[in-house]
């Protein structure tokens, strides 16, 4: 009895003194905890993370307006992917191991300084097709992650082989990126999707064992917050591309039409995305299929903003393809984020979007609309758009009673 006593009163005391230098023992967050909302820091890793988006939609938007489509679409898909991987895995280890201590901090500092590098080497990655600097920040990224979950075994006894699994494949999973950079011709993209599939398949690997307890509505908030960020990124891309085409050639009715569809096509995706409560992920495969689901949205909805910006720049004479080819590069992404958007509300049970054959309908009339861009311009074209994503937006908040009508 006393040396149990004696024991504790140890543990109580190294408890007390770690905890006046700032740490915090990383014993795992309870899945039910009421009133979990993003931390500051979650909010400025945001941040961190969408300068990279704004990269890769603004070197998306020069490839497009130059007519190079495969290549733009291919280093687009390659370096949002990078972002994307690094955020969710990030964003799933906070919902689970939050200790927001100074350890803690620094290492998502790292992170944060990764992607940040990432996003210095985007413009060589499509330009050169140089993805050495990507993948330097993208290496610097998963080794914080690395740290992060070897803190986790040596912390938390419950999840330890879980969190071993994480930090050996992310660790091996390193390596064969970093050999990529040597891989000759076709090699490249061979050995792209092979390390892609090998990153999609350590987290299957790892929670086979035991899943890590993440909270759901944290979950949901921090990719909702993360949609939000990306929006408005979309609004200021956007923005620029307006402010420079009018002061270079003053207002006309193209442009107006172009901003003026272009803002109410961003309005009705917000809209559409929380159109209903909170999803609800009801078991570990329902929020996997949703959080990855959400590579589509958050791909497509940066996509969407370059578009815009080609959009933009066609009206004004500036880029090098056609008004049909233009409004292409705003329908694809719309129609694929409503089409993602539908699927994602009803796979996750929040009574939005019931009507899918009307989304469906929706996106086909969207990417139909190009078409007659050579009839009715440009502009009419995305004003066209903005309607069709309007009136699918409001057939579906009535049939499904959700948006406004359930919330009055």
């Amino acid at each position: 009895m006393i040396g149990a006593a004696l024991v504790a009163g140890v543990e109580e005391v190294a408890v007390v003194n770690l905890a006046r230098i700032g740490w915090q023992a990383m014993r795992g967050r309870d899945p039910e905890e009421e009133h979990r909302v993003s931390t500051p820091l979650e909010l400025f890793f945001d941040l961190c993370f969408v300068v990279a988006v704004g990269q890769a939609a603004a070197q998306l938007h020069h490839t497009l307006d130059e007519g190079h489509l495969g290549g733009g679409l291919a280093g687009y898909a390659a370096v949002f992917f990078a972002i994307w991987w690094a955020w969710v895995n990030f964003t799933w280890f906070a919902s689970a191991y939050d200790t927001d201590d100074v350890l803690y901090r620094v290492l998502t500092l790292l992170q944060m300084s990764g992607v940040l590098v990432l996003a210095a080497g985007v413009p060589a990655a499509f330009q050169d097709y140089d993805f050495t600097v990507v993948t330097i920040g993208y290496v610097l990224m998963r080794i914080s992650m690395i740290c992060h979950w070897v803190r986790a075994a040596v912390e938390d006894p419950a999840g330890r082989a879980t969190a071993r699994r994480f930090a050996i494949g992310i660790a091996v999973v390193q390596l064969g990126w970093i050999a990529r950079l040597w891989a000759p011709g076709t090699w490249v993209y061979v050995t792209f999707v092979v390390m892609v599939l090998a990153e999609l398949a350590v987290p299957v690997w790892a929670e086979s064992n035991r899943p890590t307890r993440w909270h759901p509505e944290h979950i949901a908030e921090r990719y909702g917050l993360f949609t939000i960020i990306v929006l408005g990124e979309v609004i200021l891309g956007a923005l620029t591309a307006v402010q420079s085409a009018f002061a270079e050639f003053g207002l006309s009715p193209a442009l107006i039409m172009i901003a003026a569809g272009g803002l109410v096509l961003v309005f009705v995706v917000w809209w559409t995305y929380f159109a209903a409560g909170e999803p609800r992920l009801r078991s570990l495969r329902v929020a996997l299929t949703w959080g990855y689901g959400h590579f589509v949205v958050f791909a497509a909805i940066a996509a969407l903003g370059s578009g815009l910006e080609v959009a933009v720049d066609t009206a004004g004479h500036h880029s090098h393809i056609s008004d049909q080819s233009a409004a292409f590069a705003i329908a694809v992404p719309a129609a694929l984020v409503l089409v993602a958007l539908g699927l994602l509300h009803r796979l996750a049970g929040t009574g939005a979007m019931r009507n899918f054959g009307f989304v469906v309908a929706g996106a086909v009339v969207v990417l139909a609309l190009p078409f007659s861009a050579p009839l009715i311009g440009l502009g009419g074209a995305v004003v066209g758009m903005a309607a069709a994503l309007v009136v699918t937006l409001v057939v579906n908040c009535r049939g499904a009673g959700s948006g406004v009508e359930s919330r009055a």
